[in-house]
């Protein structure tokens, strides 16, 4: 997004793909995908950060930031950014960002971009602000090691017409879940939307890993499971039984081969469920 935004005016499209490290068809991607975020004047803003991070899954170590579309700046950075990095400020920059990602998963990165947009066409732009995409990524850490982060991104400020101003993105370190990336990327509904589309990035190496077939009902139980829901929490949220929920986990260990909720999680993330 960085590559539309004023600075770069004035610049040639070869100058610019230089610049960011990306080839032409990319950039022409991007900016024909990103059209509808240019900035305007009158917004609409979702609720603060803090009640969104609750629509969020933050099974271990995380940070939020926010990103303003027009000139790909960022504010609003969480303190575990900076330590989880090893970084001496706060990057104000969404390259700062980019820089961090592991140089072989920028590709991935920059087509699950494509594919969540192309999505969220398909959806309808006018729910865009209760849509939140997923997916994961390598990124280097204060050790010097990359380590496979879980990178959600939700809507917060979009102009009048519908452009997109402002989204708040939320990093977790799930290495201690799963250090292997099988290149899935979700797009979900908040706010009461049950949206749920998983899409797998074709051009990966890995295959599509095997599918434990959970239904669309027991995938919103291990997101709930996810973010520390209790049995009664999950069943209050989901308007069914504690009987129910229990039922649902016990098919979920079954169809999963899992012995416990942390197993569910793991098992999640690998095969793209959240």
């Amino acid at each position: 997004m960085k590559i539309l935004s004023e600075q770069n005016q004035g610049k040639t499209v070869n100058e610019i793909c230089c610049d960011y490290g990306i080839s032409q068809p990319t950039f022409y991607k991007w900016k024909s995908k990103y059209g509808f975020m240019e900035h305007e004047t009158s917004v609409y803003k979702l609720p603060s950060i803090k009640k969104i991070i609750t629509e969020v899954l933050t099974v271990g170590q995380h940070y939020f930031y926010t990103l303003h579309i027009k000139d790909s700046t960022l504010s609003n950075h969480h303190p575990n950014l900076v330590s989880i990095h090893g970084l001496r400020t706060p990057p104000q920059h969404l390259g700062e960002i980019i820089d961090l990602i592991h140089p072989d998963d920028i590709s991935f990165v920059q087509e699950a971009e494509l594919m969540t947009i192309e999505k969220i066409k398909e959806i309808g732009f006018q729910h865009m602000m209760h849509l939140k995409s997923s997916y994961c990524f390598r990124m280097r850490t204060a050790s010097g090691a990359y380590e496979m982060i879980h990178h959600q991104s939700l809507h917060t400020l979009k102009s009048e017409e519908g452009r997109l101003l402002e989204a708040v993105n939320i990093h977790t370190n799930i290495q201690h879940l799963t250090g292997k990336n099988n290149y899935y990327v979700v797009v979900s509904g908040v706010g009461g939307r049950n949206d749920f589309h998983q899409m797998h990035w074709k051009q990966s190496l890995t295959a599509s890993p095997q599918i434990c077939g959970l239904s669309k009902r027991e995938i919103e139980v291990v997101a709930l499971l996810a973010k520390g829901h209790t049995t009664e929490e999950i069943s209050e949220k989901l308007h069914i039984s504690r009987h129910t929920v229990r039922t649902h986990r016990k098919n979920i260990l079954h169809k999963a081969q899992c012995k416990n909720s942390s197993e569910i999680i793991s098992m999640a993330f690998k095969q793209g469920y959240i």
